[in-house]
Parts: structure tokens; sequence; C-alpha cells
């Protein structure tokens, strides 16, 4: 499994503890540590879809201008969550069969069978 998102982030914290505290082998990829590509993007937009991906409620998304935001499309939103990898919901946790957006104790419960 591994686990994508920002170490400072909130969320990703409570995400990397539950995965450590309930033993689940995985690897942390660090968006602004690790790096963030074009070939990820799309690994992580096939799995997950641009739209789940995108973080409109982010601060990242209302500091781009107003045009940015109402003519986002897939192409759009791809480069904009490879330029400001802040904008990419978060955490991301790539199981062997399907990708979690977001954390939630119940969601990662399902999704790894404890």
């Amino acid at each position: 499994m591994v686990l994508y998102g920002i170490s400072s982030c909130g969320n990703v914290r409570k995400a990397r503890k539950w995965l450590n505290d309930h033993a689940i082998d995985h690897r942390f990829h660090d968006y602004r540590s690790d790096g963030m590509d074009a070939a990820l993007i799309e690994h992580l937009e096939a799995a997950a879809g641009w739209e789940q991906m995108l973080n409109r409620r982010s601060t990242s998304w209302r500091r781009l201008s107003d045009s940015e935001r109402s003519t986002v499309n897939r192409e759009k939103a791809m480069q904009l969550m490879l330029d400001h990898p802040t904008l990419i919901k978060r955490p991301l946790l790539e199981t062997e069969s399907e990708m979690l957006v977001g954390f939630s104790d119940v969601q990662y419960r399902s999704a790894v069978g404890t």
C-alpha cells in the first residue's frame, strides 16, 4: 500500500497513525519531499478520477483566479495539481484493489479488512 499526501496535513497524520496503530504495512509518499510528476498524477487520476482528487475547498483552490476555477477540465486540473500538489485531496491511499480519497476509519477498516 502507498499513502500519498503532505506530512504537515492533519488528515494525512491521522491516516498514518491509523495505519501504524493497525500494523498495516505501507509506504508514505510526500508530494513535497518525494516529488510529483506527470506520470504520478496520471497514475493517481486513473485510479481516483480528477474530479474526486481535486480539492475545491483548499486554500490553493481559492487562490486561483476566477477564470482558472471556472474553466477547469481534466487537462487543466491535471496541470494545476502538478503545479500545486496542495490541490490534491489528502490523503490518497492506494491499496491492491482501490484508491481511497480522504481519511475515514470506517473506509480504511473496510479496505484493509481490520
